[in-house]
């Protein structure tokens, strides 16, 4: 399935309505998705959430306006801001400058951030069948309608100021084999789910009450081995987290697209994490995308 090209429909439709009281459900028809689906797959492609998205054309559509002599009240109206104080607060968080500022600028003022290179070529997955399997771990619950969709159970793991979660994990679940896996389970259509971040169990005898639990249907998956990088010191987490999300980027925005499959979306993708990705000079991760064949 060409992801890209039903994300640019997406894309256009925005751009012809960006003066309008757009929705989230509206921009999601047009690409034949499920809300949550499309959610995952516009962030993944885009970096950024659907109405984040709309805010930063918006915003750089009225900094056009800016040098028309139009008054700053008229042009925050006209896309969607209701008063001029909101829409130059939101102008400067985006571009550095107020409005008046802006304007003053004679050269101009770009926001645009360098893209992330994922390295020097993009690996191709193996193609796999897995049995189903359960896991069982802790969760945060989100939303990705409200947000960048990002998948970091790295970045979790050692953000997170309470508990040593993932050394309770291990002593109170025991689990066969090292290695975590992060995976999301939709709650309902309007975005919201959990973030599972747990380890791979033979049943859940063990489970507590504060845990949450999945079971992972047998499904095949087209699994991704992200780039190496170093992460033998707590600063270069960061560079690991782009990495993750630039694969990502890069599954849903171009390897689809070239492909025989589609995303199968009865089934969960996961990631998984196991002695690979501790502080090594070499460090990498897989990304399990379920797929199927494309009808034809």
């Amino acid at each position: 399935m060409n992801y890209r090209k039903n994300i640019e429909k997406c894309i256009r439709f925005i751009e012809d309505h960006i003066k309008e009281n757009i929705t989230i459900e509206e921009v999601a028809s047009q690409s034949g998705y499920s809300l949550y689906h499309f959610c995952r797959v516009f962030s993944l492609c885009k970096g950024v959430s659907v109405m984040e998205y709309i805010r930063g054309r918006r915003l750089s559509l009225a900094a056009t306006e800016l040098f028309k002599g139009r008054k700053i009240i008229d042009i925050a109206l006209d896309y969607g801001f209701e008063t001029s104080s909101g829409f130059s607060k939101a102008f400067r968080k985006a571009f550095g400058y107020s409005p008046t500022q802006y304007i003053a600028r004679t050269t101009g003022y770009t926001h645009a951030k360098t893209p992330f290179e994922i390295g020097g070529h993009i690996m191709n997955p193996i193609i796999v069948k897995k049995t189903a399997f359960k896991v069982a771990g802790y969760g945060i619950k989100t939303n990705i309608t409200g947000g960048i969709y990002t998948k970091d159970i790295a970045s979790y793991w050692s953000n997170y100021e309470g508990e040593n979660l993932e050394s309770k994990m291990y002593r109170i679940l025991n689990p066969d084999k090292h290695g975590e896996v992060g995976l999301c389970v939709p709650l309902s259509e309007d975005g919201n789910v959990i973030y599972l971040l747990g380890v791979i169990v033979d049943d859940f005898s063990r489970v507590e009450e504060d845990m949450l639990t999945v079971e992972v249907p047998e499904a095949e998956y087209a699994v991704f081995t992200t780039t190496p990088v170093d992460t033998s010191n707590d600063e270069e987490q960061t560079a690991f987290a782009k990495i993750i999300a630039s694969t990502w980027k890069y599954i849903f925005e171009d390897w689809f697209k070239d492909s025989e499959y589609i995303y199968d979306e009865s089934k969960l993708d996961f990631e998984f994490y196991d002695e690979r990705c501790h502080h090594r000079q070499d460090t990498v991760m897989d990304i399990y995308v379920p797929i199927k064949k494309i009808k034809g």
